[in-house]
């Protein structure tokens, strides 16, 4: 049993307790705040037949879900957290208000008690988007709902302030911060609730934002989030006419421009550490809000990504150490992998994520063979756990060159160092015009080891290994064919599976397979054809 924090135990005992002057309910939020983000409408519509999309996933919620245990965990949360709130306002419909209303009433009855509820991160989540979604389900709402609501917010924004900072080092501890910063705008006479954000925001915005802007969990997904909360925090923080933390609009400056690096020519993200594409409207939609930023970085030497861009041709890399514990919970083990697209063409991508399926397919996606880079004996480069990594990279390195528009990379990494005593080296090189792009992978190791270097294919590319088994043609949607060919390898077209959308697609890869005995070196081209 772990010691109880008597500094938490007191501001929670605090936070309850009458005669330390808390100050009553108001009728209403002053003044009254509005969530940014647009929704959904069919997301919305969805809703009103009791499902919801989650990471891929669809999931029943209605209101047994909130204290259902036999519910999917996933699904708990978001009943919880209430951010769906924004897909029933975007269906705008009075069916969808009432079905809001309805909602929020029943966990009113059933749900606040639920531990779910009550983590930090859920009940920010569901501060903000309460008093962000007032005026679409609630203002017009009869006296007793609407004074139910207000004194819920009130109790569940002190025990927040209580519960804070919150055991949760990641992403989540942002979200957790919006939320009191929600409740001290709307609810100015709470005077605790401002400076105890204050208090503890400039921290974790140190502790989260990394210096070249990228987030500390190194995932594309999680990254948009952090921001998208540090863009909301500005926001209220400007309604309540508060002061700005110091490092607040510096972080978000930072981080714009990055989240414009991980994305390819479609607008999507490259599928790194639990990432799928995402709706690239909204990822625009977050940067139109960011507001004005720095110009796109090639290399992001903190976060540990590298940017190649040649022609219309952009390769997106891991060139960094995972991530550390208590930042792990979405890491893949897929150091040195990379992405290649062409124009609005995705080329070689990973496999992509799958943060809500079964643990199988979970921890599969997130395996170093469902990545685009060397694997030695089928045995992944970090030891994928539930919740983090196990064994894993401790030094990576990566070297990079630039002359003429042409781009070199060399990189390498120590993660099987432990099981096989074996260090893998990759070296990339793209010519100026982006239609030449070359790699070596090599293995470093006292005695031969079995290995494959896996190139997984989007769906929307149509493979052909050639008769003479040397190459593979790959056509794109657009038209435009490449070649990719090997020396020191045999050459394979496998199946594969690509999660990076709303729906798991078949797919295809290409795999180079080291000969036995033979040397631990592969050489490879893909290069544009016609």
């Amino acid at each position: 049993m772990s010691t109880p924090d008597p500094a938490r135990w007191l501001r929670r005992t605090m936070a309850k307790m009458p005669q330390f002057g808390l100050a009553r309910v108001p009728d209403a939020p002053l003044p009254l705040v509005r969530d940014l983000w647009p929704g959904d409408a069919t997301r919305g519509a969805n809703l009103l037949r009791g499902e919801i999309e989650i990471g891929g996933v669809i999931f029943r919620l209605t209101t047994s879900t909130f204290t259902d245990a036999a519910s999917p965990a996933p699904a708990r949360l978001a009943a919880h957290g209430f951010t769906w709130l924004r897909d029933l306002r975007a269906l705008g419909t009075d069916a969808a208000r009432m079905h809001a209303r309805s909602m929020v009433a029943a966990w009113m009855e059933t749900g606040a008690t639920e531990p779910q509820a009550q983590l930090p991160e859920v009940a920010g989540a569901r501060i903000a988007a309460w008093l962000g979604h007032y005026d679409f389900f609630a203002a017009s709402a009869d006296d007793g709902f609407r004074q139910a609501l207000m004194a819920r917010l009130v109790n569940d924004a002190r025990n927040l302030s209580a519960a804070l900072p919150a055991e949760q080092i990641d992403a989540r501890a942002l979200t957790a911060i919006k939320g009191l910063v929600a409740a001290a705008v709307a609810l100015p006479e709470q005077t605790g609730f401002m400076a105890r954000a204050l208090k503890l925001l400039p921290h974790e915005i140190t502790r989260q934002v990394l210096p070249d802007g990228m987030h500390c969990e190194r995932s594309p997904a999680q990254l948009l989030c952090a921001l998208q909360d540090l863009i909301e925090i500005r926001t209220l923080l400007q309604a309540g006419q508060s002061q700005m933390p110091a490092g607040l609009v510096s972080a978000i400056e930072r981080m714009a421009p990055v989240l414009r690096a991980l994305r390819h020519g479609d607008g999507g993200f490259a599928l790194f550490n639990g990432t799928r594409e995402e709706n690239p409207a909204q990822i625009e939609q977050v940067l139109t809000q960011a507001g004005r930023t720095g110009r796109v970085p090639s290399t992001m030497p903190d976060g540990g990504f590298q940017r190649l861009s040649a022609g219309r041709s952009l390769l997106i890399i891991d060139s960094g150490k995972p991530a550390g514990p208590g930042l792990d919970r979405t890491a893949h083990a897929g150091t040195l992998a990379f992405e290649l697209s062409v124009g609005r063409d995705r080329m070689i991508v990973n496999c992509g994520a799958a943060p809500t399926a079964s643990g199988e397919w979970r921890d599969a996606a997130r395996a170093t063979a469902a990545h685009s880079t060397l694997v030695i004996a089928d045995t992944s480069s970090s030891e994928v756990r539930e919740n983090g990594l196990g064994r894993k990279p401790e030094i990576v390195e990566q070297q990079r060159q630039e002359a003429g528009g042409a781009h070199w990379l060399e990189m390498s990494h120590d993660g099987w160092q432990r099981v096989f005593g074996a260090l893998h080296r990759r070296r990339l090189y793209m010519a100026d015009s982006g239609d030449d792009i070359r790699g070596e992978d090599a293995i470093e190791a006292s005695s031969p080891q079995p290995y494959a270097i896996r190139f997984h294919l989007h769906p929307t590319v149509d493979a052909s290994l050639q008769q003479d088994g040397e190459a593979v043609l790959l056509r794109l949607p657009s038209g435009s064919g490449w070649r990719l060919r090997a020396d020191g390898a045999r050459i394979t077209l496998e199946e594969s599976v690509y999660l990076g959308g709303t729906t798991p697609r078949k797919a295809e890869q290409v795999v180079l397979s080291g000969y036995e005995d033979g040397p631990q070196q592969v050489k490879w081209a893909i290069t544009r054809v016609g």
